[in-house]
């Protein structure tokens, strides 16, 4: 559900009771978890036609034709159903010949997440049979289905796109390896970007072969398709705007329609309780994420959460505004050159750019 800043500002209270996320406990069926993997709302418009290849940059252009004939692809006349996709049945087991997924190699800032949104868009199949998230998601999917479960949920499917496959956790490389493996022999077709090693944080790509040592069995399966282009990931940490006090935040929730007002400590405690799956259900209908006494989050496990819920966040465009430290001093300096920095420096990216567009909710009015 994609959401705006609400127009209202800090002039009179119109809402003496503002949403609170410690208050909402949301319990999401299987249905809707897999029925939500769908490009988030900032890439509902996006296609193909909506991408501009740079002209200094030929592998663009190339990208661009070589998904259209992937999506194309992906289109027939068979009816839907598990082991019957691409009009496999029982000799899907002799058919599929050649990859059957396409990698997206690229630096950060060259629109592979537009391209795979595109790519989800453009095949030929109603969206019931088309997922689309990132490899977190996908993790969490696991987490609250069960494997087999989540096997036989996806098997349906024409069309899997994992967004940021991460590779900086070999459990659940292996375990996302293994699902898709599974995938594979139902006969869906995969789509995927991916993110650095830990160690090759500074560089702007996460190379092809490497992905492809890092996936092990499913290497077959994938072409690798280059996308050269500017690398915007050395520009390092954004500056965070810096934070309004208590008081702002507070009249800023009352006044604002659809804001929610939580003490941060008590939002990363609650996190706790809420399985990562469920965040996206934790922010339907918020307009903008008020907090107070915004600190460094404690430990690693508490960090990796907030990940999350910053990433539902972003994706649907909620403004948050806090008090209390500035979001580039959320993670410990420890924390920023563990295993887990890429996640870290995302977050922290993300945050800064919603507190950006929070702003106008404190100066309007």
């Amino acid at each position: 559900m994609s959401s705006s800043p609400a127009a209202s500002g800090t002039g009179p209270v119109t809402d003496p009771a503002p949403l609170s996320l410690c208050a909402r406990e949301p319990h999401v069926p299987a249905d809707r978890l897999v029925a939500e993997m769908v490009p988030p709302p900032r890439f509902d418009s996006v296609r193909f036609s909506t991408y501009i290849p740079d002209p200094n940059q030929p592998s663009q252009t190339e990208a661009v034709s070589v998904l259209e004939g992937f999506a194309a692809g992906l289109g027939g006349s068979a009816a839907p159903g598990r082991r019957r996709l691409f009009g496999f049945g029982r000799a899907a087991r002799q058919a599929p010949s050649g990859p059957r997924g396409v990698y997206l190699d690229g630096g950060y800032g060259v629109g592979k997440t537009h391209l795979l949104a595109s790519l989800w868009h453009a095949t030929p199949a109603e969206p019931a049979l088309k997922a689309f998230g990132t490899f977190v998601e996908l993790t969490n999917l696991v987490g609250a289905l069960g494997f087999q479960q989540t096997v036989r949920t996806l098997s349906g499917h024409r069309l899997l796109c994992i967004d940021e496959f991460e590779l900086d956790d070999p459990g659940d490389t292996v375990l996302v390896s293994t699902l898709l493996g599974k995938l594979v022999e139902a006969g869906v077709a995969l789509a995927a970007t991916s993110n650095t090693l830990p160690g090759k944080l500074g560089e702007g790509r996460f190379a092809a072969a490497d992905f492809l040592r890092e996936i092990q069995g499913l290497s077959a399966h994938f072409r690798a398709q280059r996308i050269d282009g500017e690398d915007y990931r050395h520009r390092g940490l954004p500056e965070a705007p810096p934070p309004f006090s208590e008081e702002q935040v507070t009249a800023v929730a009352h006044a604002t329609e659809g804001a929610s007002l939580d003490a941060f400590p008590a939002l990363l405690e609650h996190l706790a309780r809420v399985h990562p799956s469920r965040y996206g259900a934790l922010t339907d209908g918020l307009r903008a994420v008020c907090l107070t006494g915004v600190q460094p989050v404690p430990d690693q496990s508490t960090a990796l959460r907030l990940v999350v819920l910053a990433d539902r966040l972003y994706d649907r465009e909620v403004p948050v505004l806090a008090s209390g430290l500035p979001f580039d001093r959320l993670f410990s300096e420890e924390m920023l050159k563990g295993g887990y920095r890429k996640k870290y420096f995302r977050a922290i990216s993300r945050l800064t750019a919603l507190a950006r567009d929070a702003g106008t909710l404190a100066t309007s009015g």
